[in-house]
């Protein structure tokens, strides 16, 4: 059992109990929590109802840290520092320095929007009103980051928006208070295993197998966009357990085993390309662009990814592709010989090294005896060779456009090194 400090996470917004919103910043707290030395021991998203805030409020703080995010803004709902405040026994106060600073980016705000300042004074005084001893770590827009030590918890209170909270994390990280809890722990090791093709209860038990966790070694095995994810979290003095882990999982899956590290599959893909000076575009038809959408995701995609080409209906597929339409006509848009034909057609019309198409019946109609619901083929054209393949799902439409997206990465992967020998 960890004897880490443990951190608990809060994060507050009614909008995340209806399912209006997902949550993306419980995970990364969890996850830079883990990799500072610390154990996150639970995650509670709570909405704005004062009574269920300071409730779960109070039994968070029980934990050495306690990661807020959340209910920073102007509004009368916005009750996260007075709440933080109140649990921590600590009274509020104006900061001035604060304060000024806020009203001048909410006049600059007004100036903009044509609307009297007046409107923006309350505001920027509640957002300035902190709990008594609290650091200021930064500012977003208009809502503060603050650091509170309170007995023996410390309070990181950020604001609910992901790209504030981890624009203002890393001061929050170098504040005293939290660096005397971290003081007191060190970062685990880590070993990445990433798995495609694998079933979960084989990965399950080849770590059975080894001996499974302990030791010094905690296993999680996650499956994830339908790779299985293995991480090993490693305490000081367990390195070779790990290894021995690691390996034991390694050789009866090898040829399952994509990476071992944390790259994406559009990652790998995209410095395939690079590595051998490639371009790659996509064809696509049920996934409308998602195979794209990944590639683009990945900062500097530019340099190998030149574009792509949805072609959803068959006069498309036809125009802008180069498919015969007899090709069509005799085997169905949703076949092999199609998805070839737009692979290829998708190198030629865009001048690209590296074509990968997909096209299928994602459903909820449209499907057929011959051709149900969930089939899907999807192929690549590379330089050195093409590949196709097929799948068959049972599922409902965002799960097969899914699995096709990450189908046909693995596909180019396989591909572009060579190596086809993996089920899919």
């Amino acid at each position: 059992m960890s004897h880490r400090p443990r951190a608990a996470i809060v994060v507050t917004g009614s909008e995340l109990v209806r399912g209006e919103r997902t949550d993306r910043n419980g995970p990364f707290y969890a996850r830079e929590a883990l990799s500072l030395g610390l154990q996150p021991e639970r995650i509670m998203i709570v909405g704005d109802e004062p009574g269920d805030l300071e409730a779960v409020l109070r039994e968070a703080s029980d934990a050495d840290v306690c990661l807020v995010s959340g209910g920073l803004g102007p509004t009368h709902d916005d009750r996260t520092v007075e709440l933080v405040a109140r649990v921590a026994g600590t009274p509020l106060r104006v900061d001035a320095e604060l304060e000024a600073h806020i009203e001048g980016v909410s006049r600059a705000i007004a100036e903009r929007l044509g609307r009297p300042y007046a409107d923006f004074a309350p505001g920027v005084t509640k957002q300035a009103t902190v709990p008594e001893g609290a650091i200021v770590v930064g500012i977003a827009g208009t809502a503060p980051g603050l650091v509170l030590a309170s007995g023996r918890c410390v309070y990181v209170v950020m604001p609910g928006p992901p790209g504030e909270l981890r624009r203002l994390w890393p001061a929050a990280v170098e504040s005293a208070p939290l660096q005397s809890v971290l003081a007191r722990t060190s970062a685990p090791g880590r070993r990445v295993l990433r798995f495609y093709g694998a079933s979960e209860s084989a990965v399950a038990r080849a770590l059975a197998e080894a001996g499974g966790d302990g030791d010094g070694v905690e296993a999680t095995i996650c499956a994830r966009d339908f790779e299985i994810h293995v991480d090993l979290v490693v305490e000081p003095g367990a390195e070779s357990r790990a290894d021995e882990v690691a390996e034991a999982l390694r050789e009866p899956l090898r040829r399952h085993l994509f990476t071992e590290d944390e790259r994406t599959i559009a990652e790998l893909v995209l410095e395939l390309c690079r590595d051998r000076g490639l371009r790659l575009a996509t064809a696509e038809s049920c996934t409308g662009g998602l195979v794209a959408a990944r590639l683009t995701d990945v900062p500097g995609s530019s340099d190998a990814f030149a574009g792509a080409i949805v072609a959803y209906s068959n006069e498309v597929k036809t125009a802008a592709l180069g498919v015969p339409a007899e090709l069509i006509d005799g085997h169905g848009a949703v076949s092999a010989e199609v998805a070839a034909a737009m692979a290829r057609g998708v190198r030629e019309r865009l001048g690209v090294d590296v074509g990968i198409a997909v096209t299928g019946v994602a459903g909820p109609g449209g499907g057929t005896p011959a051709k149900p619901v969930g089939l899907v083929h999807y192929h690549v054209s590379a330089p050195d060779g093409e590949k196709g393949h097929e799948f068959s799902l049972a599922a409902d439409r965002d799960t097969i456009r899914s699995r096709a997206t990450v189908a046909a990465l693995h596909l180019a992967r396989r591909v572009l090194t060579r190596s086809r020998h993996e089920d899919v």
